[in-house]
């Protein structure tokens, strides 16, 4: 496989160090090489001679009303009281599960006496009333929403898309719609529903709702499978990833290889483990130093596709992504090392700061390769433009 290619900074942005690095895209560690950062470049360009970014106003279809929801009341008799308040609940309605009563109590969906039940362990009172609003079941099929879409290449078998930060992929608890797939279903209109299944139509991978960058989308069942397989074995695969990270790696460039499984006492986190986790391996190299060792801007490549895997390696070795709400959880070291206006900016960016830059692939039907990239979009460019700023032209 051939040497990563050089990076160039967008025109009128300087160069802050030059490093020693490996190259990152070969399949096993090669002799040590030099590149120089001063010719170092972000291209905005696909590699393949088809189409360029346009954005596309897709079709609407407006859901139908939701029925309101349905209320159960219950008064506590005395020999209730003292009992858990979602146990109680449960057992009172009877169709619905401790854990989907306490869930809903979380949701502010419970009262006792008329006041908002706040806690699903309360004890019951004798003599209370109590009320659950159960909300009516949502449709499992996702609806078309006009949602504007950056896409870099279509044809009758995939569509390959910059997704931006903010945006989710698929409908899910919390983000019902206004996802990725229901701008998706606008777009491709009959073609798409059903390819993959009902809930995730299209969908071969994903990216964090606050990473922006390059997917690519299944138009037919055949592309589907064919793609889904590719990124399950990994044939073929290309995908690399920018992260600006607090910090500065040693070494330079490398691979790390740690199983990741679910966090042992906090299950929304993904983490390192040593029992029950899935192999996981990135391969990194650093790109551009800045201010010292204060922060550096990587190039990830993943040769596995683990949950959050990139932010759970990075955070393992000490070098937390910017911005990232999950796994950095205080302020890092070397951010002293920042003059006061950038250690401010940098440690209030409000996402990861984590692009899907380069997406490789052979299609999945005519075979042929197809490679893509993105350069980051203007909240992380802004970010490193301030990092490459001097000193001395900083607010103060």
């Amino acid at each position: 496989m051939a040497a990563m290619p050089a990076m160039r900074l967008p025109a009128g942005w300087s160069s802050a160090s030059s490093i020693r690095t490996t190259p990152l895209l070969l399949a096993s560690p090669p002799a040590r090489w030099t590149m120089s950062t001063t010719s170092v470049t972000v291209p905005a360009t696909i590699s393949t001679p088809i189409a360029t970014t346009r954005i596309l106003s897709a079709r609407t279809v407006t859901p139908p009303a939701s029925p309101p929801g349905e209320t159960f009341e219950v008064t506590a008799t005395p020999d209730q009281a003292g009992d858990r308040a979602d146990r109680f609940l449960a057992a009172a309605i009877g169709s619905l599960s401790r854990s989907r009563v306490k869930a809903l109590i979380a949701e502010g969906r419970a009262t006792r006496d008329g006041v908002p039940l706040r806690d699903a362990a309360e004890a019951v009172r004798a003599g209370a009333r109590y009320a659950v609003t159960i909300p009516p079941p949502v449709s499992a099929t996702p609806v078309a929403q006009d949602i504007p879409l950056a896409i870099l290449h279509e044809d009758g078998d995939l569509i390959v898309l910059d997704k931006p930060a903010g945006l989710v992929v698929h409908p899910a608890p919390g983000n019902l719609d206004g996802t990725l797939v229901n701008a998706l279903l606008a777009h491709a209109g009959e073609n798409l529903p059903g390819i993959g299944g009902e809930r995730r139509p299209g969908i071969v991978h994903r990216l964090d709702k606050d990473t922006s960058g390059l997917m690519v989308v299944a138009k037919t069942e055949r592309a589907h499978h064919a793609l889904s397989a590719a990124f399950a074995t990994r044939d073929g695969l290309q995908r690399e990833y920018l992260a600006l990270v607090w910090g500065l790696p040693e070494p330079l460039s490398g691979e790390i290889e740690a199983p990741i499984g679910r966090h042992p006492t906090d299950r929304k986190r993904m983490a390192v483990v040593s029992k029950n986790g899935k192999p996981a391996t990135t391969r990194y190299a650093t790109e551009k130093a800045y201010h010292g060792a204060a922060c550096a801007l990587l190039r990830c490549r993943l040769l596995t596709g683990r949950t959050h895997q990139i932010r759970v390696h990075l955070s393992e070795r000490g070098h937390p992504i910017v911005g990232d709400p999950v796994y950095l959880r205080r302020t890092p070291g070397p951010a002293r090392l920042l003059p006061a206006t950038l250690r401010t900016l940098l440690l209030g960016f409000p996402r990861q700061a984590l692009h899907a830059a380069t997406l490789g692939f052979s299609h999945p039907v005519t075979g042929k390769g197809l490679r893509f990239e993105s350069a980051p979009p203007a909240d992380m460019r802004a970010l490193l433009a301030a990092l490459e700023a001097p000193v001395e032209s900083l607010p103060h």
